[in-house]
C-alpha cells in the first residue's frame, strides 16, 4: 500500500508543495510544531533514510538545503532546524523546522492546526523565495 507521501506525489492527496523536481519533493508539514514546518520527500518510496544509496541521500540533503534557505527567508526565525525520525510515515522524510527556541523541534508539543488561508500564504513565501 503507497505511503500517505507517495500519494501527495501521485496527487492523490492535496498537500501544500513548496518545491519539486523530478526525484524529490517539499511541501507543509499540515501539522506543523511552528510556522513553515516543511517536509522533504525523495519520490521512491524507501522506508528508512539510510537505506537510501549514498548519491540519493546526498542528494536528498542538497534538495533540502535548497528549500531551507527559502524557508529561513519567509519565515521570521533564528535557523532551520534538521530531523529526521521517520516513525510516523513509513517513507522517508526530513523535516525542516524554523527555529527560534529548542522547544520549536520538540515534537511531544501539541501541533499547530492553521488555516487554509495561512498554510497557503506561507506556501506561496517559500515558493516565491526558491526563485529568488
Amino acid at each position: 500500500m503507497a505511503s500517505i507521501f507517495t500519494r501527495i506525489i501521485n496527487r492523490e492527496l492535496p498537500a501544500y508543495i513548496v518545491a519539486e523536481d523530478d526525484r524529490f519533493i517539499a511541501f507543509l508539514d499540515v501539522m506543523p510544531l511552528v510556522q513553515g514546518h516543511t517536509l522533504v520527500v525523495p519520490k521512491t518510496e524507501v522506508d528508512y533514510i539510510f537505506n537510501l544509496d549514498a548519491n540519493m541521500l546526498a542528494d536528498l540533503m542538497v534538495f533540502a538545503q535548497r528549500v531551507a534557505k527559502a524557508v529561513e527567508k519567509s519565515i521570521s526565525c533564528k535557523r532551520i532546524g534538521v530531523a529526521v525520525i521517520g516513525l510516523e510515515v513509513p517513507h522517508t522524510h526530513v523535516h525542516l523546522v524554523p527555529l527560534n527556541t529548542m522547544n520549536d523541534i520538540n515534537f511531544t508539543m501539541p501541533k499547530l492546526k492553521l488555516p487554509t488561508e495561512t498554510m497557503q500564504a506561507i506556501a506561496d513565501r517559500i515558493k516565491a523565495n526558491l526563485q529568488s
